[in-house]
């Protein structure tokens, strides 16, 4: 999966209104970033880097895709090391209303 195929399916999933109350960061690293905007309705989905999140999900782009997919839960997806988040934690809890 590329990035701009995840920012597409992360797009349909959130929606206009996804609940999350804050911003959200997906790094995946040298490939880019995508970033959920949910303090607005409806919600902003964009691919920049500079933009400051609440809390940043650092991952590869393919265990996105495994998330986006439903092949990997994001509990045990961070359970088993197969990415890192930093920032407020509470955001991080409310992933699996996103994916």
């Amino acid at each position: 999966m590329d990035l701009q195929t995840a920012t597409d399916q992360l797009r349909a999933k959130v929606g206009e209104d996804c609940g999350l109350g804050a911003v959200l960061k997906f790094d995946c690293g040298a490939d880019g970033v995508v970033v959920v905007d949910a303090t607005q309705v409806p919600n902003v989905l964009s691919n920049d880097a500079d933009r400051v999140a609440d809390c940043t999900v650092a991952l590869g782009v393919e265990t996105l895709g495994e998330l986006l997919s439903g092949e990997l839960e994001p509990t045990t997806g961070f359970m088993m090391g197969k990415f890192k988040v930093s920032g407020d934690m509470s955001v991080a809890l409310k992933l699996q209303r996103i994916v």
